[in-house]
């Protein structure tokens, strides 16, 4: 622990100090004698001039020289040794910060006093919330059959319509509420293009390669709405709903196209959707057929509530093994609603299929 010094003295010799202020006569120093012919106020007034000067020169000598007397050899300047020193703090202790450094900031939420005295603690305004990622992807997979999985992701577009376009086919799905939608499609081009557009204006696409194309013969109905229209195949003779009869009511799948036995169909768009773009597709394996024969193609619209009394416009679209893509344009008059029930069969404007065995 560190001393503190201070400058020693002699008491003892404030004796010589005393020495050299002036004397008076008489021993009682509580009183002052006056010199015979001085007298009364005056002489008071003289006294305490003298004693006030006399101890001002005093004072200044112990200023300048001390306690020592002029001409002695002695110092009494010397350290005086000062322990058993006890350093005492406050009840408040400040704290020290570096000069570069201040003390952090304590926030806490603020309180609401209601009427009864309680507090209610205000909550902390969240952060704001990142802005939805709304762009729009779509991915093609091709698969058995000559046929393409399609996947659309629109986060922003749950719910809404969307619609798909490929090779002049254009059918109206509905996304889910998460904005994505699942579907497959017949490809009708070897380098498969795909187009999905929303009515925004936003969209995407997404291209494939079928190579298994040209082993299949397929023929496209598409139209608007519900029409009542349907594309009805009938393989090798087959009668009405029969086996071999091929329609929205009896559609089979691509395992039986893979045998080379049979055809299937796969219906397109949301029959849910006001005034759907919707599509049927009839898909033969002509390449790989195990039989010889014709396969019978037909357009047919039965008489509803919903069409009599009515023109529907559709589109027949066909695609032969080497070749083009072909389209056709019908318009069917439908009769008047007392013929509710009846079937309009449309011949020759799709054409027939001959298969040979391969």
């Amino acid at each position: 622990m560190p001393r503190l010094t201070l400058p020693k003295f002699d008491v003892s010799r404030l004796a010589a100090l005393r020495d050299l202020l002036p004397k008076r006569d008489g021993s009682d120093t509580t009183s002052a004698v006056p010199p015979k012919g001085k007298t009364g106020a005056g002489f008071h007034s003289t006294a305490l001039a003298a004693l006030t000067v006399s101890v001002a020169l005093g004072t200044g000598y112990v200023m300048q020289f001390g306690f020592s007397l002029p001409g002695s050899g002695s110092d009494l300047r010397g350290p005086i040794e000062v322990t058993d020193i006890r350093l005492t703090s406050s009840s408040v202790i400040v704290p020290r910060f570096a000069p570069d450094a201040a003390p952090e900031a304590v926030v806490t939420p603020a309180a609401l006093v209601d009427e009864g005295g309680a507090e209610t603690l205000v909550p902390e305004p969240e952060a704001p919330a990142q802005a939805k990622d709304c762009r729009v992807t779509m991915q093609a997979d091709t698969t058995a059959g000559a046929l393409v999985n399609l996947r659309i992701a629109a986060p922003c577009h749950g719910g809404d319509r969307v619609t798909l376009h490929h090779q002049g086919v254009r059918i109206t799905e509905t996304m889910d509420a998460e904005g994505r939608l699942r579907t497959t499609f017949p490809a009708l081009a070897e380098t498969a293009f795909f187009m999905a557009s929303f009515p925004d204006g936003t969209g995407a696409t997404a291209v494939t390669d079928v190579p298994a194309l040209p082993f299949y013969d397929r023929a496209v109905l598409q139209w608007t709405g519900d029409a009542g229209i349907g594309l009805h195949a009938r393989e090798f003779g087959t009668a009405y709903f029969d086996a071999g009869h091929v329609w929205s009511g009896q559609t089979r799948n691509v395992t039986d196209a893979a045998t080379g036995e049979a055809g299937f169909m796969i219906a397109l768009g949301d029959p849910s959707a006001p005034e759907a773009l919707r599509a049927e597709v009839y898909s033969f394996p002509t390449g790989t057929a195990r039989r010889s024969g014709d396969v019978l193609l037909t357009v047919e619209t039965e008489v509803t509530e919903a069409n009599c009394n009515r023109s529907i416009e559709a589109q027949i679209m066909q695609l032969r093994t080497g070749a083009d893509v072909r389209a056709r344009d019908l318009t069917l008059d439908i009769p008047a609603c007392g013929g509710t029930g009846d079937f309009l069969v449309l011949k020759n404007v799709v054409e027939d299929l001959t298969i040979a065995a391969n």
